[in-house]
């Protein structure tokens, strides 16, 4: 499919275990040249939205997943399972209090290790960029640190940390399989990270409206999307309990000896800037790290106005010559 001058695919691919199904959203100029590592992105979403709600909602006229591609990247998106279009695990089909968290963190590792390797098999890579947003970027540096030979540059977007007080995305309580998220709801809590007086044009006009409707064409549940409302994989919930509320780290930032960016955003409640400091000071084994803090941008960055600064940012970044 083409979207303007560029070419669009959704594909599918085996997760290695079971019938799981993983899907990759695909966006890329045709080019006289092929793609190689350097020019080739992968990206991860984070423990509730899907790749093609975070990273393909157009406002005003193109998506994160467009930028790129005019930039000249050949850019990948991956749901792991139980995301966007990929298949849902067997647990999520049943009452959500049935059965244990879905979708652990060692799971979607996993899933995106399978991901990236397809890419880089289908195109004869070896290596490829990666980014990750939020518990994307638990996965992203997770597979970045077992696979370093197989990461060009790495990009993380408000990773999340070791935290001493409540991570706002777990509201308690116990936990099944998964949650009820309502969409319409998400605007309230989104604005509320922001000061009062700055809330008006924090969203692109139009855009939650734009993010609303594609977030929900992902959920394969009919009653879900007409209450305006999706499942999510409760596993990064229950990782949060176990790793980072409990000053137990799922990985060590040192560990990552890929070129870094590390992006964030001043009016993040979900992961405040000292974690993120906190998060950069550890990344010791780096050489080539960087910390670019967005003002005016909450954890949702990516859909706000200042959208392009993380964008450009990334561009650059990945096209810096070098190892």
């Amino acid at each position: 499919m083409k979207h303007g001058n560029l070419l669009s695919e959704t594909l599918q691919m085996p997760s290695g275990s079971g019938d799981i199904e993983i899907s990759l959203l695909r966006r890329y100029k045709k080019q006289a040249e092929p793609f190689n590592g350097s020019s080739t992105i992968i990206m991860m979403h984070g423990a509730t939205f899907s790749s093609g709600s975070l990273y393909d909602t157009e406002l005003e006229g193109a998506s994160f997943m467009d930028v790129m591609a005019e930039a000249g990247f050949d850019v990948y998106a991956v749901d792991v399972r139980g995301y966007g279009n990929s298949t849902r695990p067997p647990s999520m089909e049943k009452q959500f209090c049935q059965t244990e968290p879905a979708v652990r963190t060692d799971i979607a590792v996993e899933d995106f290790s399978a991901a990236v390797n397809y890419v880089m098999n289908k195109n004869s890579l070896s290596r490829v960029n990666i980014i990750g947003m939020s518990w994307g970027g638990t996965v992203a540096a997770s597979f970045t640190i077992r696979n370093g030979e197989k990461v060009h540059r790495l990009g993380l977007i408000a990773p999340q940390w070791l935290s001493n007080r409540p991570v706002p995305i777990d509201s308690g309580g116990d936990l099944g399989a998964w949650r009820r998220v309502d969409i319409n709801a998400m605007h309230e809590r989104w604005l509320s990270s922001a000061p009062e007086d700055k809330r008006a044009d924090l969203i692109p006009a139009g855009g939650f409206d734009a993010w609303r409707k594609k977030t929900l064409s992902y959920e394969p549940d009919r009653s879900f999307r007409e209450q305006g409302a999706i499942k999510a994989s409760n596993g990064a919930i229950q990782d949060i309990r176990e790793y980072w509320t409990a000053d137990r780290p799922y990985y060590n930032p040192s560990d990552i000896k890929a070129p870094l960016l590390l992006i964030h955003g001043e009016w993040d409640s979900d992961v405040p800037v000292e974690l993120m400091q906190t998060w950069f000071l550890s990344a010791r084994g780096s050489s080539q790290k960087r910390w670019l803090e967005i003002g005016e941008a909450t954890h949702m960055m990516v859909l706000e106005k200042n959208r392009h600064q993380v964008f450009n940012a990334l561009i650059e970044f990945l096209k810096e010559p070098g190892c």
